[in-house]
């Protein structure tokens, strides 16, 4: 255990942002499910906006390298593109 103010501060801190975080890449992987999920090209269109947008703030924050988020993005629009 932490016995300095700061040190114990910094672990409320650090709680705090895990709990954030992983409830930021939950979101993520949901959204990523509901495109990989759709029955037909509709469904895929209407969840591909939501999830590319998402992917794209967690990159601008730092959560994930911006060339995962290009990886990802193009993996769930060719997927929504080849759906029949």
């Amino acid at each position: 255990m932490p016995q300095h103010k700061s040190a114990i501060k910094r672990v409320r801190q650090s709680i705090r942002r895990r709990n954030a975080n992983r409830m930021k890449r939950s979101k993520m992987r949901t959204l990523f499910k509901k495109v990989l999920t759709a029955e037909n090209k509709a469904a895929g269109e209407t969840a591909l906006p939501l999830a590319i947008s998402y992917i794209d703030k967690m990159a601008k924050v730092g959560m994930i390298h911006k060339n995962n988020a290009s990886n990802k993005k193009a993996r769930l629009a060719k997927f929504v593109n080849n759906l029949a």
